[in-house]
């Protein structure tokens, strides 16, 4: 059972106009085998969340813990949280041209094993979960997200997910750009390594859409850097119904 903990945090980063606090006290558990959503309006601090336990420069955690089984996460590298099974499915994946797919995959696979999987079982595994996700076999040739379509890059993200089989798997609005094929595609991904009971997952999301596929044991309401509301997936269907607007500042 993993278990990251993430107690009183307070986020920041540097703008022209100075430093401007993004998150304001953020706690949240999150347990192997449990799936949070995290929800709430543009820029309420959900995706400063995600890059900050990632690691980015960019984000300055000025007060409050994160731990992973006990370990700080904070005092880690970026490679040494990943190691340490933390994933990261990024809202805009970057190009990395000069590096397949294939050789990106199983250069990652043996920097967090410390060994490198043997060739035939992986070149069966990858191709098994490239069926699953729908994808080209000959994507694993290419240079990884070169050229590949907004829905691409994100199943690329999820047959990451399932074959480097993380301990808490953070997914930063994985559904962003998706048509319904490809939610559907990618959400079956992310439901075949949910049901290996081993990941946590932390979805954050703006819209409710994905929830209609993988389903929350938690959901909560960002807003203005903090967590405004808590409680199951009913809570989603509330905000599907009635939107962000109870939570904001009433307009004069």
């Amino acid at each position: 059972m993993a278990t990251l903990e993430i107690r009183d945090l307070h986020v920041s980063v540097d703008t022209e106009q100075g430093t401007k606090e993004i998150l304001r006290g953020v706690d949240l558990t999150v347990r192997s085998g449990e799936t949070h959503a995290i929800m709430g309006p543009n820029g309420s601090g959900k995706s400063t969340l995600a890059y900050s336990i990632a690691g980015h420069p960019k984000y300055k955690v000025t007060s409050g813990t994160v731990t992973l089984d006990g370990e700080d996460v904070l005092a880690m590298s970026v490679d040494e949280r990943a190691r340490a099974g933390l994933f990261l499915a990024m809202q805009y994946p970057v190009e990395v041209p000069g590096v397949t797919v294939s050789n990106f995959l199983r250069t990652a696979k043996t920097a967090i094993d410390g060994q490198a999987p043997p060739l035939r079982t992986w070149t069966k595994d990858v191709k098994a979960a490239m069926a699953d996700l729908r994808m080209d076999p000959t994507f694993a040739e290419r240079n990884v997200n070169e050229g590949f379509s907004g829905g691409e890059k994100k199943r690329h993200e999820i047959l990451q997910m399932e074959l480097l089989n993380p301990k808490i798997a953070v997914l930063d609005e994985t559904d962003s750009g998706l048509d319904v094929d490809a939610l559907k595609v990618v959400s079956e991904g992310v439901n075949r390594v949910r049901e290996g009971g081993d990941v946590g997952v932390l979805l954050i999301t703006h819209y409710t859409r994905i929830l209609r596929y993988i389903k929350p044991d938690f959901v909560h309401v960002f807003v203005d850097g903090r967590i405004a509301e808590e409680g199951g997936s009913e809570l989603a269907d509330r905000l599907e119904n009635e939107g962000y607007d109870r939570f904001l500042p009433a307009k004069a």
